[in-house]
């Protein structure tokens, strides 16, 4: 160990990075979040378009609440897989931003469809725009989290 030349020891710092970048791309978050997601994001369509107002707003408060709850030990990202926790030094502290940004943004899709549908003339045109944002959602969240990462460098 005494005698490395530059050059052996710059390729192997150069492998080092390389699966250091490798494991930072398995930063996310659980499959079944995607598709908890998508599931609660229907029934609140449901319930906005065929219940009281009351009742969606406390459904989408108390959604609200047990996503609150529950996400924050998912949302830095570090723990997508049973198989692998990334240490904080490899996972940014930008993810949970980048994941309510993506939230916020898809919020405003549903809500953007659903006065597209309804200026249509649709029947329910909430429960079909929340059924459009779940499919994004259940279908490609992670990739959609994935090129937001890149792009915010996170």
């Amino acid at each position: 160990m005494d005698h490395i030349a530059p050059e052996e020891a710059r390729t192997a710092l150069d492998a080092v990075d390389r699966a250091r970048g490798q494991v930072a791309e398995e930063v996310g978050l659980p499959r079944g979040y995607w598709w908890a997601m998508a599931g609660g994001w229907v029934l609140l369509g449901v319930l906005s378009n065929l219940t009281p107002a009351w009742l969606a707003g406390m459904a989408t408060v108390t959604f609200g609440a047990v996503h609150g709850t529950l996400a924050p030990r998912l949302l830095d990202g570090r723990r997508r897989t049973d198989r692998l926790q990334v240490s904080r030094a490899v996972a940014s502290r930008r993810i949970p931003l980048v994941v309510i940004g993506m939230l916020i943004g898809l919020i405003g899709l549903t809500i953007g469809v659903a006065l597209g549908l309804d200026a249509d003339g649709a029947d329910h045109a909430g429960i079909w725009a929340a059924v459009f944002v779940a499919a994004i959602v259940g279908f490609g969240g992670p990739e959609i989290l994935r090129v937001l990462r890149r792009w915010a460098h996170a």
